[in-house]
């Protein structure tokens, strides 16, 4: 990347917080709330279902890899189980974001 691009992308960065800055409003009334619960939900399905294709897939190569080496397969089981943690701790972050912000 040249120079210019690089100090342009920063000064983007840099500005884009003051120019989605907002005041603080009133809080919304009794009926005002509803987007809240339904982009959770959506979140929610949409983390799920990205977790549940990644860890398909990453079970779908490590059943390959031991296939093909199965004197690798403790090394390929430690870094299935550590992907596997991995994928799903995002549906549970996501999880509890949706607590915290729907309640």
């Amino acid at each position: 990347m040249t120079k210019k691009f690089v100090v342009l992308l920063f000064l983007l960065l840099a500005v884009s917080t003051l120019l989605c800055a907002q005041t603080p409003g009133t809080a919304p009334s009794g009926g005002a709330n509803w987007p809240v619960p339904v982009s959770a939900g959506f979140s929610m399905a949409i983390a799920s279902g990205l977790c549940g294709l990644a860890q398909a897939k990453a079970i779908a190569a490590c059943a390959e890899g031991m296939a093909r080496n199965p004197g690798a397969a403790a090394a390929i089981r430690f870094a299935l189980l550590l992907g596997l943690i991995l994928i799903e701790s995002l549906a549970l972050y996501t999880l509890v974001i949706i607590i915290l912000k729907v309640s």
